[in-house]
Order: structure tokens, then C-alpha cells, then sequence
């Protein structure tokens, strides 16, 4: 499965679901934010990180 790529912030969001927080040269923080699809991702918490979607949202049908 290949990697998705960074997010910035501000970004809309492609996919609903958990993205982590990365720091500027792709290393992990271990934190997540929720966002759903359509919505910009937040600000991160320092200058410089950006998100990768680690979970996404699965529906499924009713």
C-alpha cells in the first residue's frame, strides 16, 4: 500500500478519519486530530508540521 502524502494545514480534507501530526521532516509526534472530509485540517500545534491520514472512516451500509 503506498503512503499517502503530507497535508497542510488548511487543507481541505480528502477523506474523513484520524490524521497524525508529523514534524517537518516526516517524523511522527504521536498525535492525532479528527477531521472530517471537505473540512480545512487545524492548525498543528507548532510551525512546520504537517498531517498524514493513519485511519480512515469506515461506513458502512445501512
Amino acid at each position: 500500500m503506498a503512503r499517502t502524502p503530507d497535508l497542510n494545514p488548511g487543507t481541505p480534507t480528502p477523506r474523513s478519519g484520524q490524521y497524525e501530526i508529523v514534524g517537518p521532516r516526516g517524523g511522527r509526534t504521536g498525535e492525532e486530530r479528527t477531521s472530517t472530509r471537505g473540512n480545512p485540517l487545524p492548525p498543528p500545534p507548532k510551525a512546520g508540521q504537517n498531517y498524514r491520514l493513519v485511519d480512515a472512516t469506515k461506513h458502512g451500509k445501512r
